[in-house]
């Protein structure tokens, strides 16, 4: 969950900002030239509607002490008039991380999509089939369900760029092995990001000191390979 989130918070940081910036629109999101699907981007814009409109029947936020603050959505509705809806990065504040993918599946501009996904470190098709399996593990953690020894249903695509940080032997996980469909093509393609967005970040050594505290568990059921971690792709970040 932890990784997850991270890389949320990137997805919609580099979204906002890139959008916004490069059409010089603060609500390029609400302008219907941006989405293949105009009925998925009408009900897009009605879920957004519907939030401001509860948010404005709400009993105001308090805003008491140095370092409380009401949040950005209640703060632009009660400041500003309009637009209705609020710019671009408070908006996507709200979103779930699959009304965030779904946002991101319905843009027209590959361009842009390959845009945003550079800044993790990775290339669009890679950030939408990813980002699905994220939704997907995300939902199972959310509710504690089981997911070490699952079939997810939805596996992240392997890239082929060696620009794109993974595995020293790309063979552990090819289209072939039943790794593919398995818990650990999701771990090395969350680290892989992490690497970019979070180069400082523990979440490698603690899945080590996680696994290797719960080392009755059995790593086949997860996909993981014995000796995973002296693959350089870990060692590297296990070494800090």
């Amino acid at each position: 969950m932890d990784a997850v989130e991270r890389i949320e918070v990137a997805v919609r940081a580099a979204t906002t900002d890139y959008m916004s910036t490069i059409y010089n629109d603060a609500f390029w999101y609400t302008k219907k030239n941006h989405f293949k699907d105009q009925h998925k981007h009408s009900q897009f814009l009605a879920m957004v509607e519907k939030t401001c409109h509860l948010q404005l029947r709400r009993k105001q936020e308090s805003s008491d002490g140095q370092y409380a603050h009401t949040s950005a959505l209640e703060h632009y509705l009660i400041t500003y008039g309009e637009p209705e809806l609020p710019p671009s990065w408070v908006t996507f504040e709200l979103l779930t991380l699959g009304q965030l993918e779904s946002v991101i599946l319905n843009m027209r501009s590959s361009s842009d999509v390959n845009k945003i996904s550079g800044s993790l470190g990775i290339n669009g098709p890679l950030m939408k089939s990813w980002l699905r399996t994220y939704v997907r593990v995300r939902n199972i953690c959310a509710h504690h369900g089981r997911l070490w020894n699952v079939g997810l249903g939805v596996y992240p695509a392997l890239p082929t760029s060696t620009k794109i940080k993974w595995l020293d032997d790309p063979s552990i996980i090819d289209d072939s092995s039943d790794r593919r469909k398995r818990l650990y093509s999701v771990l090395v393609s969350l680290q892989s990001i992490l690497h970019v967005i979070s180069p400082n970040s523990s979440w490698a050594q603690r899945l080590y000191d996680l696994l290797d505290e719960h080392s009755e568990v059995p790593l086949e059921g997860m996909g993981i390979p014995q000796g995973w971690y002296r693959d350089k792709f870990w060692a590297q970040r296990l070494s800090q």
